[in-house]
Parts: C-alpha cells; structure tokens; sequence
C-alpha cells in the first residue's frame, strides 16, 4: 500500500514541473486525492460494499472535482492534472503510467449492462476536454489531442486529433511531401495539418498531392528536353518554368 503511495506522488514531480515537494503533492493536488480515494473505493467495490464505495466516490467528486466509479480499474502511477470536471465510468480499465487533464470524459455509449468504457493501455496520454466514448481500446503510449472525440480504437504509439479524432502520420512519406509542398509555394503548411476539420484538411490535401505529381511530371519533361538539347530555366519572379532552345549552330 504504501510502496502505491510512494509511486502516486513521484509520478507527479516526473510529469508536472510545477510540483516543489511532497507536503505539496500530498496537500493540494485534486488528481492525486482523487485516485487515493478511488483505491479505497475499489477495494470496496470488490469487496460487496458498493453503496459505501458509491458514497466515497460522492464525496470525491465533491471534494475534487473529478468523478470516479469505484467500479474502474486503474493502474499504477496514475496521474490526473488539474482534474476538474474528469469523468471515468464503471467499466473503464485503465494501465499503468497513463496521464489524463481537466475535462476528460471515458464514457460509454450504451445503456446495456457490460463492458461499455475505454480501456486505456500503458502510457496513454489523453489531452484536456478529451472524450473517449464506448467500448474501444487506446493502445500502448497513444495520444488524444485536446478536445477529441474518440469513438474508435486507437493504434499503439499514435496521436489522433479532432471531431471525430482521427490519425496524424507525421513521418509518413506523403505528409512529408505535402509540407515540402506547401513551403515551396509559399504559404503556412498547418493549413494542410490532421488538426483542421477534415473537409478543408482532405481538399489542401488532395490540392498538395496533384500538385506534387505535376511537379515530378515537369521536372521529368524538364530532363527529357535537356537530353534533346533543349536547356530549361526557372523564372524566379513568377517560379513558373520556361526553356530556351540552344542555338544548334
């Protein structure tokens, strides 16, 4: 018990700088009094004395801000920043090392008895106003971008964004392309990031990608005509492309 205590509060100093001691931690953090009482909580829970363990929870979101059923399952070295207005159902199975912020909801999205929560694997971060809804599973050291929604299963070591989240591949080869794009022809590549609403994400995008092929179809026209003899420049005022015929005499 107290070997859980000891990690609840060095969890804290690891992932907030603004923590300067112990008496602090153990004093004045909602997210740290929270999980304390849900731990009592859930070992009532299990132990048949659900109206106790309900009644505690009561007291909790009182006290804290943060709603927690007794009934969760929550792993080691759990953290919750700031934590107003945090809502984690019954079924909600959570791993170790996760970190939640004010405002996440792990809800359900049925009335149906059974398993009707997330479960959030080892490292999951889940950004502040986040929901993740129903009965799907964030993978191992997964991200939620502030203000998601979830309502699908996330990939392990991947960061989702949005109404509905959706997923940001920022190491893929075509991502890489469309920012190379954007730079080229001058204007701020966020307009084509995952984080915009997806009409206006999808047309930059599709936009980007034809103008990447255009690009390689006249930069191999381009070496074709220097083959022929035929020198090609690039007009730096208008960046449009123009040759000029070498004089075969």
């Amino acid at each position: 018990m107290f070997a859980r205590l000891k990690e609840d509060i060095h969890c804290v100093f690891a992932r907030d700088p603004a923590a300067q001691s112990v008496f602090e931690v153990v004093t004045t953090y909602p997210g740290f009094h929270a999980v304390l009482i849900h731990r009592c909580g859930h070992w009532l829970w299990l132990n048949g004395f659900r109206w106790l363990a309900r009644y505690l929870s009561f007291l909790a979101r009182w006290l804290t801000g943060i709603e927690i059923h007794p009934g969760a399952k929550i792993g080691r070295r759990f953290f919750i920043d700031h934590g107003m207005g945090v809502v984690i159902g019954e079924t909600a199975v959570i791993g170790d090392d996760c970190t939640l912020y004010h405002g996440v909801t792990l809800g359900g999205t049925s009335w149906s008895k059974g398993k009707r929560h997330p479960t959030l694997a080892n490292g999951v971060v889940i950004g502040a106003g986040a929901k993740v809804l129903g009965p799907i599973e964030i993978g191992e050291g997964a991200r939620v971008g502030s203000n998601s929604v979830v309502v699908k299963s996330v990939p392990p070591g991947v960061t989702v964004v949005g109404i509905p989240a959706h997923l940001i591949d920022s190491k893929s080869k075509q991502r890489a392309n469309r920012d190379a794009m954007a730079q080229k022809m001058g204007f701020d590549a966020y307009g084509a990031t995952g984080d915009m609403p997806d009409p206006i994400a999808n047309a930059i995008n599709l936009m980007l990608d034809h103008i990447h092929q255009l690009d390689k179809q006249v930069e191999e026209m381009r070496e074709r005509l220097r083959a022929s003899g035929v020198e090609c420049r690039e007009q730096a005022a208008s960046n449009l492309q123009a040759c000029e015929i070498k004089d075969q005499q």
